[in-house]
């Protein structure tokens, strides 16, 4: 069953992780299991929802805008950076077309298997209770992650920072519903989405849900090997 939630995919950033490769190709269009990152998302997008999507775009822009275009003329929205707004200040600038209510976000260079990452969001988004609710991985089993892990939850799944400890269990594995209605508290055009969470964890209304299946986040050229490992090619 599909949802008519819109979606932001953060296709902008430089790649500057992927080296040489990264400086002819944006990110979102490297090949990972002989599918572009984008299409990882996208095709798992258009199988829950039927909003509008937006794409966010800066490095190597025309490729980008060439291979969505070739997708689908009217389905995806563009919205060009000339001057990198991060993810906050991206999802803010493309207001016009999400509108206010909740938006399902993801970024262009992930690879999730077993269950629809979007499905796990939308089955437990209570927008009664919650104005975000990130996707999560235990820390031990997020591929190719070294870092000391960036959440715990109380036991009804409310967020709390890592903050001072040593190690949090859960990783944000780069997807999450949020409600957009306190991006007016933000005057900066250019911030983190960690900016909104904080907002929303501070009143207790952002939580967490774990993805049942595995996650890479593919940054690099070691990345792509560590998908590929992952999704079994």
């Amino acid at each position: 069953m599909t949802r008519q939630m819109p979606a932001m995919v953060f296709a902008a950033g430089r790649g500057t992780r992927m080296g040489v490769l990264g400086e002819t190709c944006p990110k979102p269009l490297i090949s990972v299991a002989g599918q572009t990152l984008i299409d990882h998302t996208l095709d798992r997008l258009d199988g829950v929802t039927s909003g509008p999507i937006v794409i966010n775009t800066h490095h190597l822009a025309d490729q980008v805008v060439t291979h969505i275009r070739a997708r689908d003329v009217w389905r995806y929205h563009l919205s060009h950076e000339p001057d990198l707004l991060e993810t906050g200040g991206g999802l803010k600038a493309a207001l016009p077309v999400l509108g206010n209510g909740p938006v399902i976000c993801s970024n262009a260079d992930i690879i999730w298997t077993g269950p629809s990452p979007f499905e796990t969001l939308l089955a437990r988004w209570d927008p009664q209770i919650m104005d975000a609710l990130l996707l999560l991985i235990a820390r031990d089993r997020a591929t190719g992650h070294a870092g000391a892990g960036d959440f715990f939850c109380d036991p009804e799944g409310r967020l709390i920072r890592r903050g001072s400890a040593e190690a949090a269990p859960f990783v944000y594995i780069s997807a999450c519903i949020v409600k957009t209605d306190r991006l007016a508290e933000i005057a900066d055009a250019k911030f983190s989405l960690n900016r909104l969470w904080d907002l929303m964890i501070a009143d207790g209304r952002a939580y967490g849900v774990e993805h049942a299946g595995g996650w890479a986040d593919v940054g690099t050229p070691e990345g792509i090997r560590l998908a590929e490992g992952l999704l079994g090619t």
